[in-house]
């Protein structure tokens, strides 16, 4: 599954070469011109990292990463924008950014900076995830092993565990497994997604993923 970029930006002009220029480097990019549109996908996609524009309509970016923060997000955020005073620098990393790049910038300099904080973010458990008790989540290949056996699972109940792994301890709505879960050509269905958990549960331990009732689940890194 590619990785995928939320950009908010509302030059479209501007946000249309950033976004062909991330699609050239494999990356699949959402876009967003204004914040409380951002805001909306941000609750109902599965997203990687945010690049945000801090002066856009309705919500600025400062508010909007502001209040993702609030809720629990912690999806690696850069800013991009004309605001260059150490004071707007500072109130980007106040609200939670990781980043900030100062406009005009090279494309060049943003996919490193990009793939910096990808690489930091997920790539701390390399190619395999301890999940304790003798089970291994091998990323890469997407399978669980039981030290060296390898636990029979469906393709959907392995590769929703790949979903709670790479976002540990955050809140995963409903619609946002779902997302990701299921192509845009199947069906969801809740009844399968909880299905799929209780057989997770009963493998690595129904300690490890928790329920929000009526929102949707977490899965605990400890």
């Amino acid at each position: 599954m590619n990785q995928t970029i939320l950009l908010l930006e509302d030059d479209v002009q501007f946000s249309n070469t950033l976004k062909q220029f991330l699609i050239s480097k494999g990356y699949s990019v959402l876009c967003a011109y204004d914040g409380l549109c951002a805001e909306e996908i941000m609750y109902e996609k599965v997203i990687d990292l945010m690049l945000l524009d801090v002066k856009v309509p309705y919500q600025n970016g400062f508010e909007c990463l502001k209040k993702l923060r609030h809720d629990g997000c912690e999806i690696p955020a850069i800013f991009i924008s004309a605001l260059n005073t150490t004071d707007n620098v500072s109130e980007g990393f106040e609200v939670g950014c990781d980043d900030y790049i100062r406009k005009p910038f090279a494309l060049k300099e943003l996919l490193v900076r990009i793939e910096s904080l990808l690489r930091r973010r997920y790539g701390t458990y390399s190619d395999y995830y301890d999940l304790g008790d003798g089970y291994m989540f091998d990323v890469k290949h997407k399978t669980l092993n039981l030290y060296d056996e390898t636990v029979e699972l469906r393709k959907k109940e392995l590769t929703l565990l790949s979903i709670f792994i790479e976002y540990s301890n955050e809140l995963l709505s409903y619609d946002k497994i779902s997302n990701a879960l299921w192509r845009y050509d199947e069906n969801p269905s809740v009844g399968s997604l909880r299905a799929y958990v209780k057989t997770l549960r009963a493998t690595i331990g129904k300690e490890k993923i928790e329920t929000i009732k009526n929102i949707g689940y977490r899965f605990v890194k400890k």
